[in-house]
């Protein structure tokens, strides 16, 4: 490695954010400091919450994932436009934004964290999904005959299908329900670009032609635009990665820009003449290029996401600075929501199906209905609906986590307890079941005796050499 590559470029300086619930987009209080942007999965306690550290990013976060929640509501038009531009972007930009150089000789940590916070969350949570699939079938929430926007239904999984869909999800981040789950390519476009990056890095780093770790940032972004740009164009599919790994390539992507906004201190150095000017850009591409980070996108709808979605960024980490400055219920509302974000990506969706049950009894549709993807598609939804979808979409997964973790905070329990516990109960339950299955086993079989007995004694009853 060069010697140039000391740690003035190191990033330091940055605003210093909280633990969150592992999406490995924000970095915890002890880690920023260090620059990790992952964690094991955990709520904050109420001293880190009042600790007194900026909740810039915290702001940046929440306010991203109510876009996000918001494009899955109903939401069509430019707004839908809009949102889709920089919504999940900006969780990317968070983690290369957050990146600290010290993994680049401690890779082993960096990983560890990735999988136990995106691997392990998607597992559990796709497998569980797996697991009562067909039932949801038999309770209405999906459907046969309502499905998505373009005629798409899911099916009741055939014991092959389940199989399949279980290796899916254990070694391919894939085979998750669409419907319910779909937004779980997250998990795995975070994993694998994060991995990539660190690849890269370390790569670029050998190289006597970066001199720093700005030029290797530069360096990062470059291949990563044209590694994208190459499989757009061609149409190639990344060979082993589920929906042919555009996603991750601009992961990787914005992950360098997020790197070299921290380099170039931009969030630091940037007021409403530069913030403005951002913001004007992202609207005027939401009318004229609307692009998002979809698995197949053209090359136009490529070109023209990088530079807007980066500017919004730097737009709305300005205006966060400003709610930041001002402890009121707004900001704390935000800082709780941006604390949580993993929880409400993986679950909006499924806390749509409640109000999806009331659109279908206030417009006396079929219950198969709630089915519909991701909302009833039909009447369309107005306003009052959007909204109601938002509410929902935010608030129930964060009503669930507040009343597990109010649970759990009076049970002494650990996971690794709770584990064992179920393994215990697992184990009785199929001594009971064995019991059951033996009794009945003999039931039938003294039943056949005695019907094989009865048959046998009418047939000797009825002997014509007895006659």
């Amino acid at each position: 490695m060069n010697n140039d590559l000391t740690n003035n470029d190191v990033n330091t300086g940055a605003q210093q954010e909280p633990e969150e619930i592992e999406t490995a987009v924000s970095p915890n209080t002890s880690d920023t400091t260090d620059g990790d942007a992952a964690s094991t999965p955990c709520h904050l306690t109420a001293d880190a919450q009042t600790a007194g550290r900026s909740t810039q990013f915290t702001i940046v976060k929440a306010i991203a994932i109510i876009c996000v929640v918001l494009s899955h509501a109903g939401i069509s038009g430019w707004l839908s436009h809009f949102v889709y531009i920089f919504h999940v972007p900006i969780f990317f930009l968070c983690a290369g934004y957050f990146f600290h150089t010290k993994y680049l000789d401690d890779d082993r940590t960096f990983i560890v964290h990735r999988i136990k916070g995106l691997y392990w969350p998607f597992l559990r949570w796709s497998v569980f999904f797996l697991i009562i699939h067909n039932l949801l079938f038999t309770c209405g929430i999906l459907s046969e005959q309502y499905g998505n926007i373009s005629g798409g239904v899911l099916h009741p999984y055939n014991w092959h299908q389940w199989c399949q869909h279980l290796w899916s999800i254990v070694f391919n981040m894939s085979g998750y329900n669409d419907f319910l789950c779909g937004t779980f390519w997250f998990f795995r476009a975070l994993l694998l670009s994060s991995i990539a990056f660190l690849i890269l890095f370390k790569l670029l780093r050998r190289s006597e032609h970066f001199k720093n770790y700005t030029q290797i940032g530069w360096g990062m972004l470059i291949i990563g635009l044209a590694l994208t740009f190459w499989k757009v164009a061609e149409g190639i599919n990344v060979s082993g990665v589920a929906q042919g790994g555009y996603r991750e390539l601009m992961g990787l992507s914005f992950m360098a820009a997020g790197f070299l906004i921290r380099q170039y201190k931009l969030t630091e150095l940037v007021t409403w003449k530069t913030a403005l000017p951002c913001f004007g850009l992202l609207i005027l591409a939401s009318f004229l290029f609307p692009s998002s980070m979809t698995f197949a996108p053209s090359l136009t709808e490529f070109l023209s996401l990088p530079v807007p979605a980066t500017a919004a960024f730097i737009a709305i980490v300005y205006a966060c600075g400003f709610i930041d400055r001002h402890d009121n219920v707004a900001k704390r509302s935000l800082v709780y929501i941006g604390d949580r974000t993993l929880y409400i990506f993986a679950f909006h969706l499924v806390a749509f199906k409640l109000v999806s049950a009331l659109k279908v009894a206030f417009y006396g549709l079929p219950w198969q209905a709630v089915g519909g993807h991701p909302t009833v598609l039909q009447p369309e939804s107005n306003v009052l609906w959007i909204l109601l979808y938002l509410i929902a979409g935010v608030g129930l997964p964060l009503l669930w986590l507040y009343g597990y973790q109010h649970i759990a905070s009076r049970v002494s329990i650990t996971e690794k307890q709770a584990v064992g516990l179920a393994i215990t109960a697992g184990q009785k339950l199929f001594k009971i079941l064995t019991l059951i299955g033996k009794g009945l086993y003999l039931i039938v079989l003294n039943s056949c005796r005695n019907i094989a007995q009865g048959v046998k004694d009418v047939i000797d009853a009825s002997s014509t050499k007895d006659e």
